[in-house]
């Protein structure tokens, strides 16, 4: 079963090319959509100072940062625990641009080769509300997902907010997976069940039970004195845009 990691970072400023970089990153671990625990961390030495409109949004000083480790002190643990796993992230092209300059300094290959893929929920809740605020506040608004605690960004909070949202945009993929630990008893671990593996049989009527239906139908065609759609020509109910 393929890990799914849900990413974001905060950075100096918003321009990757311009030389703004990453000063924080935050990851959490999902496994069968639930969260496992296994998360990582680090606050980094970004070598420049924020600009002052990203200092609004975070509130990490630059002096905190000081003697934090470089990207490129951590870039192998950070790939190590990404590697071959799915990537989600919200507005996946920002924080996924800053990673492949972080990288590129290094000298190594694009982020997308490190990883399973990227799934950006950014473009997920275009898709699902068209024309209406998605940003991860508006979202955790819309699905309900408790974001109180949150007054500056900050992103291993921001992972975990999203963890639970995206949970909520998926929801519905998985209609048919019954995960009986949401109904069991205290301590009863969760059993998934997948109902595509069955296979439904199909009872066709028989004669009489035929018989019965065709005399519903005649009359309820009676009562409406011959009007009903079912007994009307295919062509003549096309007209009627029916």
């Amino acid at each position: 079963m393929m890990r799914q990691i849900v990413l974001d970072t905060e950075t100096t400023g918003l321009s990757a090319e311009g030389g703004d970089r990453i000063i924080e990153i935050g990851c959490v671990e999902l496994v069968a959509r639930k969260l496992t625990g296994n998360n990582l961390h680090f606050y980094l030495n970004p070598e420049r100072d924020s600009h002052e409109d990203a200092l609004k949004v975070h509130g990490i000083s630059n002096e905190f940062l000081r003697d934090k480790p470089k990207f490129a002190e951590v870039a192998a643990d950070i790939l190590r625990y990404l590697e071959g796993a799915e990537i989600i992230i919200h507005n996946a092209a920002f924080d996924v641009g800053f990673l492949d300059k972080e990288l590129e300094r290094l000298g190594h290959l694009p982020f997308r080769t490190f990883v399973g893929g990227v799934t950006d929920t950014l473009a997920m809740a275009k898709q699902l509300y068209p024309g209406k605020r998605n940003s991860l506040d508006a979202l955790c608004d819309r699905l309900g997902v408790d974001n109180s605690g949150r007054t500056l960004h900050g992103a291993l909070l921001d992972a975990e907010l999203l963890a639970d949202v995206y949970i909520n945009l998926t929801r519905g993929q998985e209609a048919l997976l019954i995960d009986l630990g949401d109904v069991g008893g205290p301590g009863e671990g969760a059993q998934r069940i997948d109902l595509s593996g069955f296979d439904l049989p199909v009872l066709c009527a028989n004669a009489q039970e035929a018989a019965a239906h065709d005399e519903v139908l005649a009359q309820l065609d009676k009562a409406s004195g011959g009007k009903t759609v079912w007994r009307r020509a295919p062509d003549e109910v096309g007209r009627a845009g029916i």
